[in-house]
């Protein structure tokens, strides 16, 4: 392949990657509601060791293990990080309607 349709394929993959990361926000949004109803923390750290433990174990390469779990970090920090502000947007409007 050449470098061009390399670039092509790596678009491709990134725009795939968009759609995921925002799915699988939407899904943490609706996970974080739940939590609210039943007064949840938003942080779960048995839940994250179970997610990087996880993508480790089904790890094929060339990614090493600690590039994974950072990678996830990061995922999972912007999804608690949009939970808090969700739940924030929410509280600040109840707020208003009293």
């Amino acid at each position: 392949m050449t470098i061009d349709e390399l670039r092509q394929e790596i678009d491709r993959i990134d725009s795939e990657l968009l759609r995921i990361f925002n799915r699988r926000a939407e899904l943490a949004l609706e996970i974080g509601m739940i939590k609210k109803e039943r007064a949840l923390p938003v942080y779960d750290p048995k839940r994250e060791k179970k997610i990087f433990e996880r993508m480790q174990a089904d790890n094929p390469g060339p990614l090493d293990d600690g590039a994974i779990v950072r990678l996830f970090e990061r995922v999972i920090d912007e999804s608690r990080r949009l939970e808090r502000i969700m739940t924030h947007r929410e509280a600040t409007a109840g707020k208003e309607e009293q």
